[in-house]
């Protein structure tokens, strides 16, 4: 499997350095307080207020920037979190184009928050197709945002293509990669031409589900700026602790993600060649609609899977059901295995209306594939698939 160079090494050591601490710690410490002595008014050593900068957040905050191979990064307490200091750069009546297939909380925060709220303008299309993109902008459109692979359809949009177009148009232009189903082990928009990634660290790169957090990552100096406004101004930053976990988490996201990977390709071909199966969606594989862009842009995929069951509601209640490994539950990239029903869990709170333009039915499953043995994921697959469609 071919990655990104010394990714492995960087997760390990930058931002780590022994010396910057008072006594050689190997592990940096978990720094409490919240101020921090002057020893004039005014001229704080580096930080004067937690809610401003602490030293272990410096911390991960240097680290996650290395692995994006990018020049800052800012951190708040969610994904949403994250995702709402990004479009508190926009003012009143600029236009969002964003992709039709984002995680529901996305949807949800830019159409009833932003848009009838803030007097924000948003045009859903669908980015694989960039003939789309190029129909969307207009004179005020000062964002694109979207996900690759999407949440819940994985699909896959050509970053680079999507950055073309939108620099043409307008060079000011802010795109916005959600880089939560990939991480930088195996995707790195910025180096696409993407000027913003963002991160529910919740996810894979803590890897652990037990921190809610969320990244903001640019080459930007002025658009960092506004990220670090975002966290003095409104607040929403992670604690010194959750920041400690996810740094820990990172030791290992390189084996982790190969882990995924390795099961989840696995368990995408038993899926694919299931009777019991509609159709798979997972980028690595062949069949998959975008499997030739998702090969050019990126360096494997996660655990991420989502298929269409043959049957309808009762058949996914039964089949989700009956899982023992897998647990039935919202969220993803953790170690452990979890499957879910969009259209009525995570993205139950996306209009029906919209969510039967885009596929979202009863009958398709998302699934998050762990890091459990491979021989106990597909049996477990295998026995609720047969409760379910007898």
């Amino acid at each position: 499997m071919s990655t990104f160079p010394h990714f492995g090494t960087a997760a390990i050591h930058v931002g780590q350095e022994p010396e910057q601490w008072d006594m050689n710690q190997v592990v940096p410490p978990i720094s409490m307080s919240t101020t921090y002595k002057q020893d004039n008014p005014g001229e704080p050593v580096k930080h004067d207020y937690s809610r401003a900068g602490n030293p272990t957040r410096d911390v991960l905050q240097k680290n996650l920037a290395a692995l994006e191979d990018a020049k800052h990064c800012n951190l708040f307490a969610s994904g949403l979190a994250a995702t709402s200091a990004i479009i508190n750069s926009l003012n009143r009546g600029d236009h969002i184009v964003c992709s039709d297939d984002v995680y529901g909380g996305t949807q949800r925060y830019i159409n009833k928050i932003s848009v009838s709220k803030h007097g924000l303008e948003v045009t859903s299309v669908d980015l694989t197709e960039i003939e789309n993109l190029e129909k969307s902008i207009k004179p005020n459109t000062k964002m694109v945002w979207f996900e690759s692979p999407s949440n819940p359809l994985l699909k896959v949009v050509d970053i680079a293509a999507v950055v073309q177009v939108a620099k043409k148009a307008n060079p000011e232009i802010v795109v916005v990669v959600d880089n939560t189903f990939m991480t930088p082990y195996f995707q790195r928009p910025i180096s696409l031409g993407a000027d913003v990634v963002v991160h529910s660290i919740t996810k894979y790169i803590n890897g652990h589900s037990d921190v809610v957090m969320g990244a903001v990552i640019t080459d930007n100096d002025e658009f960092q700026q506004h990220l670090f406004f975002m966290q003095l101004a409104v607040g929403a930053v992670p604690s010194p602790f959750d920041c400690f976990l996810v740094n820990r988490g990172l030791k290992t996201l390189h084996i982790r993600m190969r882990a995924h990977y390795e099961n989840a390709l696995a368990v995408a071909k038993y899926l694919e060649a299931n009777d019991r199966i509609e159709s798979v969606l997972y980028p690595a594989l062949e069949s998959h609609p975008q499997h030739q862009v998702h090969q050019k842009q990126t360096k494997g995929m996660s655990g991420m899977i989502s298929f269409y069951l043959k049957g309808e509601l009762q058949q996914s209640r039964s089949f989700l059901s009956a899982l023992k490994v897998f647990t039935l539950a919202e969220s993803l990239g953790g170690y452990e295995s979890l499957a879910e029903l969009p259209s009525i869990m995570t993205h139950a709170s996306v209009p029906a209306e919209t969510r039967a333009v885009l596929g979202i039915t009863d009958n398709l499953i998302r699934i998050s594939v762990g890091i459990e043995d491979l021989d106990d994921l597909i049996a477990d697959l295998d026995q609720a698939l047969k409760i379910a469609i007898p």
